[in-house]
């Protein structure tokens, strides 16, 4: 079915009647608490553009609290789902909007459009503060209509977007060397029905080291890769699907690897959902070819093995903080001791007002270390990462707390000698 909308800009327009409103001391109009998740939150923009309502540095003491989040589109694109939820004397109050960002937005076309849909959601609450005299809606007629298209009749792509990325990068100093050139080449077409993704990445770094004694130390390496996905949809909470990867890599030891099989996944809430809460179990059963660049430890120069792996991945966005976590484990079924399990959470909660919490851990237990060479490492190897090293571990982790007192208010905006992007100061 082909859906028509119109283009519509709506934005709302504050009359400088007042001068005190423009100042905006605490107490006039509506306190509201940004929440932005997602990326293009300039928040300084936003407090410029909306000076009839008052920005509070805790969501507890706010009247509106606005929850943005954001997730990949198939064509390279965003989904944004922004969440207004009233407190206080607007509790029970709320409503969500939604828009979708195409590829080729700039970052400003997306800030813009952002603020636009702030100043739509909370336009109900400020109807009901001392703001309200002040404020007009505004309508800015596009020149065309916007068509949004869910018919493959209606696509000359077919639904397919295609992308290329070509990066390189150089420095030098006096007695150092480094290069690296990275590229990449993907492919996907995205339906309710089917997703398929394609994609090729190949990166070569080398290092140039001149010592103390005129020895010249040189590290290379190469990682080349590709992947194919495919997905059926099942439903709103199930998922089939198949994938495929073949990896080159100088630091793992191999000269090709190449995994892939079968894929079942439920996921607990609706898909629908997903900018805001997931809770996902997958199962894949997969067929694993090695073929090393040097002898393994267990004197192999090639192998097929079959293995299994399971995951669990858990997403919450919610008023109270942010929530990522996945667990995985991979076995091999010609020897269940040949294992891996990896873990990864990331929380950030906002536990009263003035006091939030955030800590990020991985943790990786290793014993399907079979591709390693049977020739032990030289120190060179070992200081210049050139090759992975034996370990049964492997832990990532960091905490931090954020303690907030003073005014309530953030509503002024001052960059003077803020060093601007760069942050040179």
């Amino acid at each position: 079915m082909l859906v028509v909308r119109r283009c519509r800009r709506i934005a709302l327009v504050w009359l400088w009647l007042p001068a005190s409103l423009a100042a905006q001391a605490p107490g006039v109009g509506l306190n509201v608490y940004l929440d932005c998740q997602t990326r293009n939150c300039d928040f300084d923009h936003v407090r410029r553009e909306t000076p009839f309502v008052n920005w509070t540095r805790e969501r507890q003491t706010s009247e509106v609290h606005i929850l943005a989040t954001s997730e990949p589109t198939a064509g390279g694109g965003r989904a944004y789902t922004v969440l207004f939820i009233g407190q206080a004397r607007f509790a029970g109050r709320g409503d969500t909007l939604r828009f979708t960002t195409s590829p080729t937005d700039t970052d400003a076309e997306v800030r813009d459009r952002l603020t636009r849909t702030i100043h739509l959601g909370i336009a109900r609450f400020a109807a009901a503060t001392d703001a309200a005299p002040f404020l007009r809606l505004a309508y800015d007629a596009p020149e065309e209509a916007r068509r949004i298209v869910t018919s493959a009749a209606e696509d000359p792509w077919n639904f397919w977007t295609f992308e290329i990325d070509l990066e390189g990068s150089f420095n030098a100093q006096a007695r150092d060397l480094s290069s690296a050139l990275e590229a990449s080449v993907g492919a996907s077409r995205v339906t309710d029905a089917l997703k398929v993704e394609f994609g090729v990445f190949g990166r070569y770094s080398r290092d140039r080291f001149e010592l103390e004694d005129d020895e010249v130390v040189t590290n290379v390496r190469e990682l080349y890769s590709a992947d194919l996905l495919m997905v059926w949809s099942l439903g709103p909470h199930w998922s089939l699907g198949f994938s495929v990867d073949a990896t080159r890599s100088t630091f793992s030891n191999y000269d090709l690897s190449v995994t892939g099989g079968p894929a079942l996944e439920y996921n607990i809430y609706p898909y629908g959902e997903s900018t805001y809460r997931q809770l996902a179990f997958r199962y894949q059963l997969e067929g694993a070819r090695f073929d090393y660049q040097q002898v393994t430890v267990e004197g192999k120069l090639e192998e097929t093995l079959p293995r299994h792996s399971f995951t669990v991945g858990a997403s919450f966005q919610q008023p109270w903080g942010e929530i990522d976590a996945a667990l995985r484990g991979i076995q091999y079924l010609h020897d269940p001791a040949v294992h891996r399990i990896d873990t990864f959470g990331r929380v950030e909660l906002r536990l009263f007002r003035g006091l939030s919490f955030d800590v990020s851990a991985e943790f990786s237990r290793i014993k399907d270390q079979f591709f390693l060479p049977a020739q032990g490492l030289t120190p060179e190897e070992v200081l210049l990462r050139r090759r992975q090293r034996e370990t049964d571990y492997s832990v990532d982790l960091s905490l931090g707390i954020t303690i907030r007192f003073g005014s309530a208010f953030a509503n002024v905006v001052n960059p003077r000698m803020s060093g601007g992007r760069g942050e040179f100061f």
